[in-house]
């Protein structure tokens, strides 16, 4: 599976971005895909995760929303009310046989994409 991040760039506090992740080699429907961000001189964080149901990290549940696109075998991340602490560099995941447990761990996804930049200015 490879997979594509793009979208990143940068907004002003309140603003919006839409990222999106582009997979070949496997369906995105057979697969659990999640977002994850990682900021200067933090360690990676869960973001939003989906399969059948989504999930996202409490920082940004009701900010984000994350959507699958069977037909064009993408998964997106509608990013709004964004806050300069949402400034990381996003990356998207996915693997299979993923439990709902599991779905918050970076070490439970076996393929992951390169990064996008997501700069949120005050």
């Amino acid at each position: 599976v490879q997979l594509q991040a793009s979208g990143g760039g940068l907004v002003q506090a309140g603003g919006s971005l839409r990222l999106s992740c582009a997979a070949s080699g496997r369906t995105v429907s057979r697969l659990v895909v999640g977002w994850f961000r990682q900021a200067p001189g933090k360690e990676r964080e869960f973001v939003a995760a989906i399969k059948t149901n989504p999930a996202y990290a409490d920082s940004v549940k009701g900010r984000f929303t994350i959507s699958r696109d069977n037909a064009k075998n993408t998964v997106s991340l509608q990013m709004s009310s964004l806050k300069p602490e949402d400034t990381a560099v996003y990356y998207c995941a996915a693997g299979s046989g993923i439990i709902l447990s599991s779905m918050r761990q970076g070490a439970a996804y076996n393929y992951w994409g390169q990064g996008t930049l997501v700069t949120v200015s005050s």
